[in-house]
């Protein structure tokens, strides 16, 4: 598959989860602001029917009031009139009837008082019929009366409600209990079984009562306020104020299924990432792996020519009897062999990679030994190129449980490239150490050559990997080295970094290795 269609389909579903995305955090925030929109709908109808609720009240209470002080006045600044030939006090009972918000009917009772002489049957009977007239026409006048008495007395609560209510304190106005009592009726009432904290603001704008001691400090947002009483003159006027502190977990609580479809969402668009992010590093992988493949072809060809080349010349009967010619055909066959062998062994190698772990043929061995042994066979390799090197054995507990020959191929591979990656211009100069520290074995190859970049200190364990020279391929390799030298730490359950020296001059491996009592 071609890189740019790698591209186009990661490109594609990176930007349809990117819009499925952004369609569900949409489709939350509009869930969200909707509740939002009718919770506070419902409190401020709830809080509008408790200031009616107290608004009945206030008149209930005043028509009470009044009631009470027009029959006192009645029945005894007025008294009652008494005549001696049989007049009669007449009492009728009228009753006012006053419904809340509750559907519940409260009557106030209303006393009315009428006179009337008493006449026997027989006189009645007697009676013309003018004092049939005359009784109506009194009768008229009685009821007249009256009714002009129930008007004035509800003129006179409707002067007080207007004229005076305003200029009690509201403390006086309101009952805070009952209007605690009608909060919570009316929020329960529209599905709002919360918890909530109310506060009484005066016409002055100081706090008269709060239903709670706590000093909470919500957003302005979040508070909703209510006239009192709405028919106050606007200078007069109190407010209620309400508050909910658990709105928030409230209107997520209806938002709880989406949950699982964002989690699963982003489980999907973290597995695509990782899924392109394998493509692309396998992709990689098989560019590097091919361009392996055809360089190493056409390294094998040299060997094979040369070898298939020198077999044929001795052949020739002439070159069999010259010793210096036939010695130095022999030299030529000998060292491309082993050209040949380590490039079958680079082969061998990168199969190791194939498998998800090595073979070990583990044992028990000395690291310093070990470290001695491997110093004294490259010795001579280095001082082919003028250089030295030096061995530091500070580690007092070097037992470790390794396979020999791998351990002894990555300790020859750090110092063969230490050599290969030497400046020209000065001497190389290697150095061998081991130390304990933290109760594990460690072993650093350090040499003063060329040294690596920062940026690519990590990357020299990839397979395939080689750090960038320009125009220059004076070292020739595949780039399987380093990454095979990792390998075979890492399934010792070990681990290697490197680090490189100012000005990038100079490079140190450290391998650390559990000690066999670990």
């Amino acid at each position: 598959m071609k890189k740019s269609t790698i591209w186009l389909l990661a490109i594609v579903m990176a930007f349809a989860f990117a819009g499925l995305l952004y369609l569900q955090i949409n489709y939350v925030s509009i869930i969200l602001r909707t509740r939002s929109e009718q919770f506070n709908e419902t409190v401020k109808r709830s809080l509008l029917q408790v200031s009616k609720n107290l608004e009945l009240d206030e008149t209930r209470k005043y028509l009470e009031d009044d009631i009470k002080r027009g029959q006192h006045q009645f029945m005894y600044q007025n008294g009652v009139p008494q005549d001696p030939l049989g007049e009669i006090i007449n009492q009728e009972k009228y009753h006012l009837q006053i419904t809340d918000s509750n559907g519940g009917v409260q009557q106030i009772e209303l006393h009315s008082f009428s006179s009337q002489k008493f006449t026997p049957r027989s006189a009645l009977s007697q009676q013309p019929t003018s004092d049939i007239v005359t009784t109506s026409k009194d009768l008229q006048k009685t009821l007249k009366r009256r009714y002009q008495y129930q008007g004035g007395l509800i003129e006179e609560v409707i002067y007080n409600i207007l004229h005076t209510a305003n200029l009690r304190p509201i403390e006086e106005r309101v009952d805070f209990k009952v209007l605690n009592n009608y909060l919570k009726t009316e929020f329960i009432n529209n599905g709002l079984n919360l918890p909530f904290v109310f506060s009484v603001i005066n016409k002055d704008g100081n706090v008269v009562y709060q239903s709670s001691d706590e000093e909470a400090k919500p957003s302005p947002s979040d508070v909703i306020t209510q006239v009192l009483f709405p028919n106050d003159p606007p200078s007069r006027q109190n407010y209620l104020k309400v508050y909910f502190p658990t709105k928030g977990d409230y209107l997520r609580s209806s938002i709880t299924f989406i949950v699982p479809s964002v989690v699963f969402s982003t489980l999907l668009l973290i597995t695509f990432i990782f899924t392109i992010y394998i493509v692309f590093r396998q992709k990689r992988l098989s560019e590097m792996k091919n361009d392996f493949i055809n360089n190493m072809t056409h390294e094998l060809k040299t060997p094979v020519s040369t070898i298939s080349l020198a077999a044929q010349m001795l052949k020739d009967s002439d070159i069999t009897k010259s010793p210096d010619v036939f010695r130095h055909i022999s030299t030529v066959i000998n060292d491309e062999t082993k050209r040949l062998s380590f490039l079958v062994e680079k082969v061998l190698q990168m199969s190791l990679f194939e498998r998800q772990r090595a073979a070990l043929k583990l044992k028990e061995l000395d690291a310093n030994d070990l470290i001695v042994s491997v110093a004294n066979t490259f010795a001579l390799k280095v001082e082919k190129y003028g250089g030295t090197l030096d061995i530091d054995l500070q580690a007092e507990d070097s037992t470790i449980y390794v396979d020999e020959m791998h351990i002894t191929n990555v300790l020859f591979n750090l110092m063969d490239n230490a050599v290969k990656y030497r400046r020209l211009e000065t001497p190389l100069k290697l150095m061998a150490r081991t130390w304990n520290e933290n109760g594990k074995l460690l072993i650093s190859i350090e040499d003063n050559g060329i040294g690596i970049k920062k940026e690519y200190l990590k990357k020299v364990f990839d397979r395939f990997f080689r750090v960038p020279t320009g125009n220059k391929h004076d070292v020739k390799g595949f780039g399987l080295g380093l990454a095979y030298v990792r390998k075979i730490i890492e399934d010792h359950k070990g681990s290697i970094r490197a680090e490189s020296g100012n000005d990038n001059i100079g490079t140190k491996f450290i391998i650390t290795l559990p000690l066999i009592k670990s």
